[in-house]
């Protein structure tokens, strides 16, 4: 179907990007193969990687690998939980890591236009020295934009500030042709023709190459205060999350987060967690520009839950705090992450968390399996973790992966289509990628598979652009 890459399409390549851009040996190569998803797939080797320095030469480079139906696999930082960058099919990997420009920030619209290539971390560095404020907040800083606009990528902000897809208002574009086109601009509203920002937003580099993004950015809250409230009980944590809202507020996050893993996380960072009573922590993260307002949103949502079954309520007031408090939840993952066999991110409405939370609980006892869970509780973000190890006196313990993988794939099997009927999906903010793929049909009507196919052939009829990924 793909054609091979020869010494003669190598030299295209050098006289588009440079020599020192251009790596086919199999060293330079291997760091390429793979993303952060646990288990790699063997074998996934790019035969070229392209590090372009421009629209232009992404242009080139497309235009090259359509003449010779080559396959090209964009990749970001990395940091992608799907497999989303991963070369099934060999061909080019197309770095974005040259590209990291900061190009303008717009004042008087608060906007920023970047390139692709620029990390999570030097965009927030950016903005933040000018006095402004970006809320999405997915995690590794290392991300880079184009790979967070590919997955729409979201993180515990998304429940008050809404994921990457809420501050993107343009976008430059490479088609597979080669041909660069400019959606959207600097605007607010746009009701003219199709909304082709929102299409290539989510589409994991099926559609286009993202080159450049305008992004919104705003004012800083001025003041932040974060909250820890243990709970003896799952479901009395997120029991509580529902009344939080009806009283009209709105947090910057709510996470719930059991004992088992904020301890692991805890020892794997040599830092501590406000309080070790009960099962299960809520994470309540509230702003305002108004040290009163936020006085009393605090107050507010500490009468709420110490009327419904929290233990007590400690607050992190400090910037020290509140680095030390996300530190450990944001780090959990990396506690884990030597016996996790993947992390799910489902999400539900967010009536749903708790129904889906105890038919967790239920699969694991079920498969006799650890299947640790923490979440996004005020978006309906669930991770539940299937683990090749049990939790046993603070610790984990390895099992033999052979002897549970079928039960780890009924699990995750259940828990999909447990989101399914509850109105969910398999995906709320990492993608489908690689790995999720065969279970899309769980989560979408077959006219929408068939629809996305349909735009996707319209948009790349050669299938050189990410093949393999979302669907086949």
């Amino acid at each position: 179907m793909y054609g091979k890459i020869n010494q003669e399409i190598i030299k295209e390549l050098v006289a588009i990007s440079g020599e020192n851009n251009v790596l086919s040996c199999r060293d330079e190569v291997c760091g390429y193969s793979y993303d952060e998803y646990v288990c790699q797939l063997p074998d996934c080797f790019p035969e070229v990687v392209v590090r372009p320095g421009s629209t232009e030469e992404v242009s080139a480079i497309l235009k090259l690998a359509t003449t010779h139906r080559i396959p090209v696999t964009p990749r970001g930082g990395g940091t992608g939980l799907a497999g989303g960058c991963v070369p099934v099919h060999g061909g080019i990997v197309l770095s974005m890591q040259r590209m990291n420009r900061f190009l303008e920030l717009d004042r008087k619209n608060q906007l920023a236009v970047v390139e692709s290539g620029i990390t999570l971390g030097e965009f927030i560095q950016a903005v933040e020295r000018e006095g402004f404020y970006f809320p999405p907040h997915p995690g590794d800083e290392g991300a880079m934009f184009g790979g967070m606009i590919a997955t729409n990528a979201g993180g515990s902000r998304a429940v008050k500030y809404g994921t990457i897809r809420n501050y993107i208002r343009g976008l430059e574009v490479v088609l597979a042709d080669g041909q660069v086109i400019h959606p959207g601009g600097k605007l607010i509203k746009n009701s003219t023709g199709y909304n082709l920002v929102n299409l290539f937003i989510g589409s994991e580099g099926t559609l286009g190459i993202i080159t450049r993004a305008i992004v919104q950015v705003m004012s800083r809250p001025t003041f932040l205060r974060t909250m820890v409230i243990p709970f003896n009980s799952i479901e009395q944590a997120i029991d509580n999350v529902p009344l939080i809202f009806e009283k009209g507020i709105v947090p910057m996050a709510v996470e719930f987060v059991g004992l088992d893993v904020i301890s692991l996380s805890e020892r794997h960072l040599n830092l501590s967690w406000p309080s070790h009573q009960g099962e299960v922590h809520l994470m309540v993260i509230v702003d305002s520009p108004s040290e009163d307002d936020l006085g009393r949103l605090t107050d507010q949502i500490a009468d709420i839950v110490l009327e419904n079954g929290a233990i007590d309520v400690f607050v992190a007031d400090t910037p020290a705090k509140q680095n030390e408090v996300l530190k450990i939840r944001s780090e959990i993952y990396e506690a884990i992450k030597k016996e996790t066999v993947d992390i799910l991110d489902i999400c539900v409405p967010r009536s749903e968390i708790p129904g889906h939370v105890r038919k967790i609980q239920e699969v694991a006892r079920k498969y006799d399996l650890w299947l640790p869970v923490f979440g996004h509780a005020g978006d309906g973000n669930v991770h539940s973790h299937l683990m090749k190890a049990r939790y046993q006196n603070g610790q984990m313990v390895p099992l033999d992966l052979e002897e549970i993988k079928d039960r780890l794939e009924a699990a995750r099997e259940e828990l999909f289509r447990d989101a399914a009927g509850r109105g969910g999906v398999i995906s709320g903010e990492h993608g489908i990628g690689l790995y999720k793929k065969k279970y899309l049909s769980l989560s979408l009507e077959p006219a929408q598979i068939e629809l996305m196919k349909r735009i996707k052939q319209a948009a790349d009829p050669l299938g050189i652009l990410n093949p393999g990924k979302i669907f086949d």
